[in-house]
């Protein structure tokens, strides 16, 4: 059974970085796509980011088109977000999900980012 965990979330200042982390098991990740969605209170969930390193292809929403980039690492069954110059308007609980073309199949538990001051 795929299981996704995410990890990395935490409460930073703007202007400052974080590197969220999902790695699944019981399954092979590099089988499916790998994005990271995020909702804030009172908003519905969006997606941020995907990733098919099969392809090569890579989807960012505009706003966090250069600041944020995505990635996986196939042999540790991994996938990252690097968050930097976070502004307050990330503030949301960010969540992995595996799945075909980028449309979510399964979804991981998702790891809370707070960024103040």
């Amino acid at each position: 059974q795929l299981q996704l965990v995410e990890s990395g979330g935490g409460l930073v200042q703007p202007g400052g970085s974080l590197r969220l982390s999902c790695v699944a098991s019981g399954v092979t990740l590099g089988y499916y796509t790998t994005g990271w969605f995020r909702q804030a209170p009172g908003k519905e969930r969006e997606g941020v980011s995907c990733i098919n390193s099969s392809s090569g292809y890579t989807y960012y929403r505009d706003s966090v088109k250069g600041r944020f980039t995505i990635s996986r690492d196939n042999a540790k069954n991994t996938a990252y977000l690097q968050m930097n110059s976070l502004k307050p308007e990330d503030t949301a609980v960010y969540y992995c999900a595996a799945g075909t073309y980028c449309v979510p199949r399964h979804w991981g538990q998702g790891t809370q980012v707070t960024v103040s001051s």
